[in-house]
């Protein structure tokens, strides 16, 4: 089987690595993958075996993600998203999926909304209409008003067979952040929490005993950054390590440099999960793929959600997290040194949470699932069932 993933990150970089994820459980179960990523480049995630078509990329505007601006960090014009809608539109052609997945859209991803519509049209005008799912987390930014839901109900009811929803839905179900019309809800299928297997220690124990600061890959985090820097003066019997991401952490590591600190500070780093492993602590915000590499590890973490421009999935995410042992929140609001200090030793003491109770499979699932749905005796099944009904 041929399968298609759309992805285009704007921020961070999570949405290219759960596309990833999906891809490398594809191709264990035999199938031919390409991933079309609209997103800028990500040389901290390995894309090796991977087939990747890079389309001209684009990232937000800041927090805007209506405003968005393109390789040369101009804003993207009109000839700028047809060259990306023109390549993309190619690949579908050259390719000829039998199963094309959309990352988020249309759930998000709205800004796009004119590329994304012109590869489904596409895709229903091939010789033979591959099967088209979407892919989503287990949180959405909820939409800011009903029409946005609506539209997107009536975009999945025209083209989509289905919605891939990466979370366990014990623990967290798709109406605690979006609304679930009843359409919507013939459609959804949990696959479960999307994880790759387990990092497992660093070969050379990096980390060991660090509080360790991340933000992900995108260019946010500052204030994190520089309440970490401060926090490691006034809590010095830890060593402080703080990785920097996004296109331009070369010179955000120069500007935090300057500031008097004992922490050591460099770019984000492959082996970040791995060093998971070794910590004392994480400080971090508090995206999917983040926050269920705290699971997989173990790691007694401090959440700091993103929430500017009025966001609020990982404030949700975070909810749900902190009943567990060995997870406190801090909005950056409450976000002081000294709250920093409080928070860890919060987590340091708390017991050892176990990983045992967490299910991160649900790459395997959405596999299982996308090939019942591709397969032709599914289509007769409902076929029939369709025929039984009227």
């Amino acid at each position: 089987m041929k399968v298609m993933i759309v992805v285009t990150h704007l921020l961070g970089t999570g949405h290219l690595s759960r596309a990833l994820t999906l891809a490398r459980a594809f191709q264990a179960a035999g199938d031919e993958v390409l991933i079309a990523s609209g997103g800028f480049a990500a040389p901290q995630l390995n894309t090796d075996g991977v087939e990747l078509v890079q389309l001209p990329p684009l990232r937000a505007d800041g927090t805007n993600f209506t405003q968005l601006l393109d390789i040369s960090g101009g804003h993207a014009d009109e000839a700028y998203h047809q060259q990306r809608q023109t390549l993309l539109c190619a690949t579908l052609e050259r390719a000829k999926p039998d199963v094309l997945i959309t990352e988020l859209y249309p759930f998000g991803r709205r800004s796009l909304r004119h590329e994304f519509l012109a590869l489904l049209k596409a895709a229903k005008a091939l010789g033979q209409t591959p099967k088209i799912l979407a892919s989503i987390r287990d949180i959405l930014a909820p939409p800011s008003k009903p029409e946005k839901a609506e539209k997107a109900d009536q975009v999945i009811d025209e083209f989509y067979d289905g919605v891939l929803v990466h979370s366990d839905p014990q623990a967290t179900r798709l109406e605690l952040s979006w609304p679930v019309s009843n359409s919507l809800a013939h459609k959804l299928h949990y696959t479960g929490f999307v994880a790759p297997s387990a990092a497992g220690p660093h070969p050379d124990a990096d980390g060991q005993g660090e509080i360790l600061v991340s933000a992900g890959g995108g260019s946010v985090g500052d204030e994190i950054y520089q309440t970490a820097l401060k926090a490691a003066q006034l809590m010095p019997e830890y060593p402080w390590r703080l990785l920097v991401g996004g296109n331009d952490a070369k010179a955000r590591i120069a500007q935090l440099s300057q500031r008097p600190s004992p922490a050591k500070i460099e770019a984000a780093r492959p082996d970040f999960r791995q060093m998971l492993s070794h910590v004392a602590a994480s400080v971090s915000m508090c995206g999917y793929n983040t926050a269920l590499d705290l699971l997989q590890a173990e790691t007694p973490a401090v959440l700091i959600p993103f929430d500017a421009g009025k966001e609020v999935e990982q404030g949700l995410r975070a909810e749900s997290l902190i009943p567990l042992s060995g997870f406190e929140a801090l909005s950056s609001a409450e976000l002081t040194p000294e709250s920093l200090i409080s928070a860890i030793k919060k987590v340091l003491a708390a017991p050892r949470r176990s990983a045992g109770q967490f299910q991160f499979d649900g790459a395997r699932q959405a596999v299982e699932i996308t090939h019942d749905l591709a397969s032709p005796k599914t289509s007769d099944e409902a076929r029939m069932q369709a025929g039984g009904s009227r």
